[in-house]
């Protein structure tokens, strides 16, 4: 096993990562005994088939060693960079794909991890489980330059983003796109084009990004999920969401793109 970087848990709703508090960063996998009694009784997994990443969930009521602070995995990436919040993610799910997969779901055997896949294996009847990732799709609708831009009743006061919704089964990720800009704005949408993707493990989403035009449609949120959708110039921008995010990638993109086709003096 490798001597990376140990993504210990905790057992709230966010599942934050613990990390020294003298230098920001987290233990190393070969430190993992010193913390095996804060541990979750199911262990810690190497997935040196898989990710490669070593995780571990600190046990319910488990006293934290006092060198540790516990951070949001959303601030990770401001802290430790993007290619350890992306792996952060990966042992989040990885940990989750073991805890939520201890049995197997048609026989109720125990179940082992796989030995060449990153999923869980039941030796009775042979069921293969794989991580969960839930296909989501993010849009920034584009209209005579302006950006079509909404808050949702989870988000934080003031704050506006593109829109976006899970694909439900049956369904293309393009008519997921049409359906949910209409659900959310009430506002049609054509020329549909992919941008980009985005693991978010909050908890397993698969986000894919797109471009879209207006075709026709007064915005109009539906008091429910959304509680304001507007267009916005770049001139007028509201508090938006995290430069980490697709969400914000999306609407970044869209700026640059206004900014070298304005006319310069």
């Amino acid at each position: 096993m490798s001597d990376g970087p140990l993504f210990l848990f905790d057992r709230t709703r966010e599942a934050n990562v613990f990390l020294y508090r003298a230098g920001m960063v987290p233990p190393r996998s070969s430190e993992i005994e010193s913390y095996r009694d804060i541990l979750e009784c199911s262990g810690v997994v190497s997935w040196t088939a898989g990710t490669g990443e070593t995780w571990g969930l600190a046990a319910a009521g488990a006293v934290v060693p006092d060198e540790f602070v516990a951070v949001s995995r959303r601030d990770l990436a401001a802290i430790l960079g993007h290619r350890l919040f992306l792996r952060s993610g990966a042992a989040f799910q990885m940990m989750n794909l073991h805890l939520d997969n201890k049995h197997c779901g048609r026989c109720g055997a125990p179940m082992r991890d796989h030995d060449t896949e990153t999923a869980r294996f039941c030796p009775s009847c042979g069921r293969v489980v794989f991580p969960s990732l839930s296909p989501a799709m993010i849009v920034a609708v584009e209209r005579d330059g302006m950006i079509l831009l909404g808050h949702n009743a989870s988000f934080p006061s003031g704050r506006y983003s593109v829109l976006a919704g899970f694909v439900e089964p049956g369904e293309t990720v393009e008519a997921a796109v049409e359906r949910e800009v209409y659900e959310e704005s009430r506002v049609k949408i054509k020329n549909i084009c992919y941008a980009g993707s985005q693991p978010w493990p909050f908890p397993s989403s698969m986000m894919l990004g797109f471009h879209a035009d207006w075709e026709s449609g007064e915005p109009c949120p539906d008091g429910v999920e959304m509680t304001d959708v507007r267009w916005f110039t770049p001139y007028d921008l509201p508090n938006l969401p995290p430069r980490i995010s697709i969400s914000r990638m999306l609407i970044d993109d869209w700026l640059r793109r206004r900014s070298a086709e304005a006319p310069h003096s």
